[in-house]
């Protein structure tokens, strides 16, 4: 039957004969016996050519594709079948089903078509599985479903029925599949369509299921709940026969699902062959028992059912559970199943429960025990009357209960509602016995394991896949790890799970680095058996003696010592700049001791090898760094001078984890090896990634103490209630008249705000100007203003206040009056929208409003602090009350310090300069004795002597006023008391025209006077305290009123924090979507409770979730953990109420068409559509934007010299070639950015470019050349994009990733890719579709020059085409010779007007002339040359893209700088530009080992470009340094070694490391497409090496400038 369907299917569908089929790979079966035997798999996608020639792709051109230009023929049951059976089979291969989803079978074919009389398993078995793959690949996958939702019930239906029982039509394999079909429905449950279809099998009909006496006996207990289970009788009676046994249907559903787990379970042997299918869906059972306990709505009721059914006896009496291996994640899973069904919540409830309660009702159940043993079981009388110390522990009831027969033993768990009654089923002893313990035993404190638990991993958890996967996580598999959904039982359990996967997370980032730091110091076995290292590595050091030097008592009720140091030491006898880091050591930094055992006598190694098989970590323990020992033993402190050491010898003294040694020692005490002795190895981090120790702890501290959020946000933040409760407008307090201070520029701009609202004043016309005070009324759209005049401030031109220039749409101003009323804000804003002055006006707004109050403000990077810092600084607030702590302070574009101790200073300063003021003032006023030596002298003089003045001068004026004849205006300059003081302030001071104004100038007088006495009040705390500590904690926990910090900083301080008395009323938080659940959570909580309440007032979250999310290294943490999803994407898919900012002001119009469609209403400011610089054309292109494809070039598209390191190299040319172009027009490099989506295409173009135009200022460097992740916050004019992939989309099939890939541009966006791959992608239409309004291949108009008077949306008059990469290297070669003969000529002209010579003046060399097929054959052969040639051998790639070498002897192998002689002229294919010749390397180094294991480039999956390090900005091409160029190439192996050069990386926080860094430069050609001239045998390397300064000067050549003239831009 499926021959004929094939047969036929294939007739309609055949479009090329002898097609290639690739299904049934090997690679996609899963029927290994042993997990251990399945590799790591990578490299799933198909590639272009087996696309295009598959059935699968043939069948979709036929029936539904829809870029396909076949006719489509209709729809047929037979090709779903077909596809099923033939394509698919039973075994689900991921590249079919990734063909089928990319195609978009389910969209086009598959739903749409979908009815009652179609039902089939084909059917509802290929619509599962397409759903299964788009949440493995976390694109969206309900939107089809919303569009046509009239056939969702029966669907669901259509699923309930295959899996509620053994179902013959559907193997084990598929009901697994239907399994996570089902885990991914209860993990949407925010999905209203999702949600009615699933909630009923989780509701309270499932009690039905119970044990009928243990049913009655919760019913009886509970009367609410009894009411309720009436209530859902008797509406049940209502129900028609259909709809009574669907509902039957849903209330049965989950524990016919236990009783098929069970009946699974039962199958598998003790030992021998098991089926990894009966595996697999035991594991996926157990997944979602853990999904459904973990969210109160699906807990309430389904942990009654878990435990009834007694599921955790039976998987522990299993025999899977037995298997140490097969069972392994089987054992961790059920784990998890045990803590969530004795976690501390009320489930029907849903409160918190504490330790106290969890013990009452520990030893309600022991009494009830007794209870039934007294009346019914005279042998346990001994039980009965026992206290409960005696019994409620494991061995105890263990001795007690095992006398009893089984019919007795089943008697006693009938009578405690565990078990049916005797008779009904029968059950061994062994589970009985179980069943009674595991119930009554107490449980042991989860905050006593948390405490307990070392922080620092061991060699057992870092290497184990189960716990800390690897980098190459596909999504497939089910892991046993904690997941970040939209709710959480209580806050507890928000902590414990952002505990763990915090905790992995590192881990894996650790097992990373000492993955790297061992291979590169190579051990060896020695011939004394004794391992030795060969190699070096600068984060690690052989260790030369290791001893313990204390073990501290035990503090009072805890068995572990209080503290256990020991004492390092080690040869630092390295090069200089790698023992400074060593010598850099502080304390609080954490090491890690490793005990390294080789495996080999060789010390060989091979990267591309699994780690464990080459070496082996015996032992891996943490420490902190206490300090250094002086040469007498005494630990250095930090702050004083660091001693003077004879030889490279050093002690290093550290804390050892407590509890780790607790543990080793007891094994120890039982024969096991000491640990301690053992360790040959310490090896540091990068400081940047080095504070996870500092941020568990704080985390841990958090769940040991009263984690107090704000009432109004406790219920959205754990996912419950309304989510719209917390917003302004619901808060009891909120602000009915706001004063908006000058958010409004004027009355015009204030009445665009509120268009179509009823607007009341009472002020005429003429006096309505700004600022004004808003009443907003509750009827609706109406309002009151209040115009006001702000006080004068003083006759000083700085005592004018700042003002606000910006004029804010009507949605910005909702979210400011948001902003400033209490509750939780939340502004969605889009690129270009305005985020920052928003946030900044709120702040001010607040600061204004409410000048007690004290606001926090929260970033994810010390760049948008900075720049959010920056433009608060920038408005009138005071800059005494402004903060920002952390180490990118530096940072800031500013001469002030705004630190801790810099604003100390600044107050000092300025207290010295207000008490000269006061002297000026008292000796204006003739006034005797020293009144400026204090402030608190300074009060006394402004009491006593100022006023008094001011009151006399006051009085004056009133008794004058009450005479017949008033006050006149010269009453007011005749008796104003401080004339002289005011001597040097624009005169006159007083206008002398009317009695108001000049009493008003004198009031701001006074204020003037008045506000140094305040200011010097404020002070008098610095006089009182003498330390610059006592000051600083003074100035942040009074003085501040806004504090500004990052939240890596919140989470490190934290503790100091809460122990200083920190207190804060506000939070502001921006990129609050790229700030994970625990960093945002953190920063809410850095004060302690005050009575029981957090005094949190506001909530601020300002951020974009359609942009990047927070950055996660493993791919199992983002993708099944959903670790990347941040509180404020989190709350957004709660239903959060949030503004949209909807005006932007970015883009050109084009431009924003190709990512406006992603929000609700995103439109344009009128500076877009009015503003020349928008208007015009972009000179030298015929559009705006362009999507330029772009073909193999060599027969090569993308490459992978290692693991997602992905490069093109005629992408990298194209755009390079297009940056020079543009440079050759008179583009600005500044304006010019190139962007990609992998950071091997980074490392590529950066390579290309520095090839192509670094030597040369004609083009020099761009402005910028990074990822798109790493851009995202960052704009420039021109962006030049290149996509990389060719065989598959990747990762920016993620739209997030795309809508930030297309806003950053403002003027002009030219994207490089492959056209048929990405726009037949269906989650990229939108803006693809707007690409492919323009042509493909590239338009030009080289007649053009920067800038241009040509309207944009009109075409040239002469245009030229390129086809294809070549041809564009082509006319860029001619166009820049063109260029500078033109340029030349207008040089002669100028210098015979001004009479200077060529000889005297010479600014253009002439380039030299070739023969036309001399030139032709010059491009074809630099496009022909690689620029890296790989073979097999691994190479390391590290962040930067520099290779280095760990050994220092050998000399680096040097690339030499041809010259410019005529013998070399057929090589260079622009004069004027050194180009470097790749020597032909000898066989050694074809053999060397090199290294591929730095963590910051190994991403997994597609998220390659996840960086840990800040992105250099490239200098200006006119900056002589960046013209010099590094000739050395440094490779590490056996044979050839050389030097590692260092780079200098700024850490989050602001502190400096040194970096190893390295550069590949891909595959350019097979050895068949090298020219006849080359050595085919020989393969050549090109590292670009950043050098350190300190080896700038000997591994570099300086370019001569005078050799090439000035650039475009000087000439002009």
């Amino acid at each position: 039957r499926i021959q004929i369907l094939f047969e036929h299917c294939m007739e309609v569908a055949e479009s090329n004969q002898g097609a290639k089929h690739f299904y049934n790979q090997s690679e996609d079966v899963h029927d290994d016996n042993s997990r251990s035997k399945q590799k790591p798999r990578k490299n799933l996608a198909p590639t272009v050519q087996e696309i295009h020639s598959d059935a699968i792709t043939r069948l979709a051109n036929t029936y539904w594709a829809p870029h396909s230009t076949t006719p489509k023929k209709e729809f047929s049951e037979k090709v779903i079948e077909l596809i099923y059976y033939k394509e698919i089979g039973h075994k689900f291969p991921m590249r079919r089903v990734m063909l089928l989803e990319f195609s978009q079978y389910l969209e086009l074919y598959l739903w749409p078509n979908f009815t009652p009389a179609r039902i089939s398993p084909a059917y509802v078995m290929s619509i599962v599985m397409i759903i299964n793959e788009k949440f493995r690949q976390k694109v969206p996958v309900w939107k089809v479903f919303r569009e046509n939702s009239t056939q969702v019930p029966l669907f669901f239906h259509a699923v309930k029925e295959a899996l509620k029982d053994i179902n013959e039509q559907f193997s084990l394999k598929e009901q697994t599949v239907l399994l996570v079909f089902l885990i991914h429905c209860f993990n949407s449950l925010e999905e209203d369509i999702v949600r009615q279809h699933v909630q009923h099998t989780v509701s309270l009909g499932i009690w039905r299921c119970l044990i009928p006496s243990h049913l009655e006996s919760l019913l009886e207990s509970n009367p609410r709940l009894k009411k309720r289970w009436q209530s859902l009788e008797k509406n049940e009676v209502k129900l028609g026969a259909r709809e009574r046994r669907l509902r039957q249907l849903d209330y049965q559903f989950l524990n016919k699902m236990i009783l098929k787990y069970f009946a699974v379970l039962e199958e598998i042997p003790a030992e021998g062959f098991v089926t990894m299918e009966e595996v697999h869906f035991c594991e996926r059972f157990l997944e979602l028992c853990v999904d459904l306990q973990a969210q109160l709505p699906t807990r309430r009721f389904f942990n009654t059912l878990l435990l009834d059914s007694q599921l955790i006896v039976y998987s522990k009496q299993s025999n899977l559970y037995k298997r140490p291996q097969e069972g392994h994640l089987f054992t961790e899973l059920l784990k998890m199943v045990v803590f969530y069904s004795k976690f501390e919540i009320d489930d029907l409830e849903g409160t918190a429960l504490d330790e106290s309660e969890m013990l009452s009702a520990h030893y309600e159940q022991i009494l009830n025990l007794q209870k039934q043993c007294f009346a019914h079981f005279p042998e346990l009388e001994e039980l009965s009357l026992a206290n409960v110390g005696q019994v409620d522990n494991r061995d105890s009831l263990m001795s007690y209960l095992k006398s009893l027969n089984n019919k007795r033993l089943h008697d006693l768990a009938s009578h405690l509602h565990l078990l049916e009654p005797y008779g009904e089923c029968k059950y061994k002893s062994s589970f009985i016995l179980e069943v009674l313990v595991s119930y009554h035993e107490r449980r042991q404190s989860q905050m006593d394991e948390i405490n307990s638990m070392p922080l620092y991993p061991t060699e057992q958890v870092l290497w184990d896949e189960n716990i800390v996967p690897n980098e190459y996580f596909s999504g497939e598999g089910c892991l046993a790890l904690p997941k970040l959904n939209l709710q959480f039982l209580t806050l507890h359990d928000y902590l414990l799970r952002n505990f763990n996967l915090f905790r992995l997370e590192t881990m894996y980032e650790i097992r990373q680095d000492v993955e790297d730091a061992v291979l590169r110091l190579s051990p060896f076995l020695a011939s004394d058996s004794s391992t030795q290292f060969s190699g070096w590595a600068r984060m690690a050091l052989p260790i030369a003696r290791f001893a313990i030097v204390e073990v501290a008592k035990p503090h009072v009720g805890e068995n572990h010592p209080s503290r256990v140091r020991a004492d390092i030491t080690i040869n630092i006898d390295i090069r200089n700049t790698i023992a400074t880091e060593w010598d850099s050591l502080r304390k609080h930094d954490v090491c890690f001791l490793l005990t390294i055992e080789a495996l080999s006598t060789s010390p060989k190694y091979s990267p591309r090898k699994p780690f464990l098989e080459q070496v082996r970590v015996k032992y891996i323990r943490g420490c902190e760094v206490e300090g250094y020992l002086d040469e007498e033993g005494r630990v250095v402190m930090e702050g004083f001078e660091k001693p003077k050491y004879k030889n490279k010898m050093r002690t290093v003294r550290v804390y050892l984890d407590v509890n780790q040694y607790q543990g080793d020692m007891e094994k120890t005490i039982k024969g096991s090896e000491d640990v301690y002795e053992t360790f040959n190895i310490i090896m540091r981090r990068k400081p940047k990634e080095n504070n996870f120790k500092a941020v568990l702890e704080t985390i841990r501290d958090m769940m040991n103490t009263e984690c107090v959020v704000p009432s109004w946000l406790h219920d959205i933040f754990l996912g419950y209630g309304d989510p719209g409760n917390a917003h302004y407008s619901k808060m009891p307090d909120n602000i009915k008249t706001i004063d908006f201070n000058d958010t409004f520029l004027n009355s015009e701009h204030l009445l665009e705000t509120f268009l179509g609202y009823n607007i009341k004043c009472d002020k005429e016309p003429e006096k309505q100007v700004k600022p004004f005070k808003i009443s907003f009324f509750e009827k609706g759209a109406e309002i009151e203003v209040i115009p006001y005049t702000l006080p004068n401030p003083g006759p000083y031109p700085y005592n004018k206040p700042k003002e606000n220039a910006v004029k804010f749409t009507p949605t910005q101003i909702e979210a400011i009056k948001a902003g400033c009323n209490p509750g939780l804000t939340m502004v969605v804003g889009p690129p270009g929208t305005g985020k920052t002055d928003v946030a900044v006006q709120i702040i001010n707004n607040i600061y204004h409003n409410f000048p007690q109050q004290r606001t926090l403000v929260v970033t994810h990077s010390n760049q948008a602090l900075n720049q959010l810092f920056e433009k608060i600084m920038a408005l009138d607030i005071d800059e005494r009350h402004l903060l920002r702590l952390g180490h990118g302070e530096e940072g800031l574009v500013t001469d002030k310090d705004f630190s801790k101790y810099g604003r100390v200073n600044y107050i000092l300063a300025h207290r010295l300069a207000l008490l000269e003021e006061v002297g000026r003032l008292q000796k204006s006023l003739g006034v005797q004795g020293e009144v400026t030596y204090t402030c608190e002298t300074a009060g006394y003089f402004n009491l006593y002597q100022v006023k008094s003045r001011w009151q006399e001068f006051m009085k004056r004026l009133k008794n004058i006023g009450e005479s017949p004849d008033g006050n006149t205006s010269s009453d007011v300059k005749e008796y104003f008391p401080f004339h002289v003081y005011f001597s040097n302030a624009p005169q006159p001071v007083f206008k002398g025209e009317l009695y108001e104004e000049d009493l008003d100038i004198a009031y701001g007088c006074y204020r003037h006077i008045q506000k140094i006495f305040d200011q010097l009040e404020e002070f008098r705390a610095f006089e009182l305290m003498r330390s610059g500590l006592d000051r600083a904690n003074y100035l942040l926990v009074k003085e501040a009123k806004i504090i500004a910090m990052t939240c890596t900083h919140a989470a490190l301080t934290r503790r100091n924090l809460v122990k200083l008395g920190f207190r804060y009323d506000n939070i502001l938080m921006e990129e609050a979507a790229q700030i994970l659940e625990i960093e945002t959570f953190i920063p809410l909580l850095l004060q302690e409770p005050v009575d029981g309440h957090n005094r949190l007032k506001r909530v601020i979250l300002i951020g974009d979730h359609h942009q990047l999310p927070p950055v996660i290294k493993n791919m199992a943490f983002q993708k099944y953990s959903n670790m990347e999803q941040s509180l404020f994407t989190r709350f957004i898919r709660l239903g959060v109420p949030a503004i949209e900012l909807d005006k932007q002001g970015r883009s050109r119009e084009s431009l924003a068409n190709l990512y406006n469609w992603r929000y609700k209403k995103l439109g344009n400011l009128s500076h877009v559509l009015e503003n020349p610089e928008y208007l015009t054309a972009n000179p030298g292109f015929s559009f705006d934007f362009q999507m330029i494809n772009v073909e193999d070039f060599n027969g090569i598209g993308e490459s992978e010299p290692n693991p997602y390191f992905y490069q093109n190299l005629a992408e990298a040319e194209y755009a390079v070639a297009v940056y020079m172009y543009m440079r050759l027009l008179g583009y600005p490099a500044q304006n010019i950015t190139i962007l990609t989506t992998y950071n091997g295409q980074k490392h590529l173009i950066r390579d290309v470019v520095k090839q192509r135009c670094g030597d040369n200022p004609v083009f020099g460097f761009p402005s910028t050349i990074t990822t798109v992740d790493r851009y995202q916050g960052s704009q420039n004019d021109y962006i030049l994009l290149s996509l990389v992939r060719t065989k598959a989309v990747g990762h920016f099939r993620d739209v997030r990733r795309l809508i930030v890939a297309m806003s950053r541009a403002r003027l002009g966006l030219y994207v490089f890719g492959r056209v048929r791959e990405f726009a037949n992608c269906y989650e990229l239409t939108p803006a693809f579709n707007q690409l492919l309004l323009h042509p493909t291949d590239l338009h030009l108009c080289p007649g053009e020059l920067y800038p241009t008077n040509r309207q944009a949306g009109t075409l040239p008059k002469k245009g030229k085409i390129i086809k294809d990469m070549p041809e564009m290297s082509k006319f860029v070669y001619d166009f820049y010779y063109d260029t500078i003969e033109r340029l030349m000529k207008e040089q002669e002209k100028l210098d015979k007007s001004i009479g200077v010579t060529k000889a005297k003046k010479k600014i253009i060399e002439k380039p030299v002339e070739e023969d036309p097929e001399v030139k032709e054959k010059n491009i074809q052969k630099m496009l022909d040359q690689p620029f890296i040639s790989f073979d097999d051998a691994a190479i390391d790639v590290h962040e930067d893209g520099a290779s280095g070498s760990e050994d220092e002897e050998e000399t680096p192998i040097k690339i030499i700088t041809k010259s410019s002689t005529d013998a070399d002229k057929e090589f260079e294919p622009f004069p004027h530009i050194k180009y470097e010749e790749l020597e032909e390397t000898n066989e050694k180094m074809l053999d060397a080992k090199l290294d591929v294991t730095d963590d910051s480039e190994k991403k997994s999956g597609d998220d390659n470009e996840l960086e840990t390090d800040k992105e250099s900005q490239i200098a200006s091409p006119m900056d002589e340094d960046m013209v010099a160029k590094s000739n050395t190439i440094d490779v590490e192996g056996k044979d050839s070694k050389s030097e590692k050069d260092n780079v200098t990386a700024e850490t989050e926080d602001g502190t400096e490391c040194e970096e190893e860094t390295m550069a590949v430069c891909p595959t350019a050609g097979s050895k068949d497409e090298t020219t006849p001239d080359e050595n085919s045998q020989v393969k050549t390397l090109e590292m670009s090496v950043k050098s350190s300064d300190a080896n700038e000067e000997k591994d570099s050549d300086s370019a001569d400038d005078d050799d090439f003239g000035p650039s475009l831009d000087m000439m002009e």
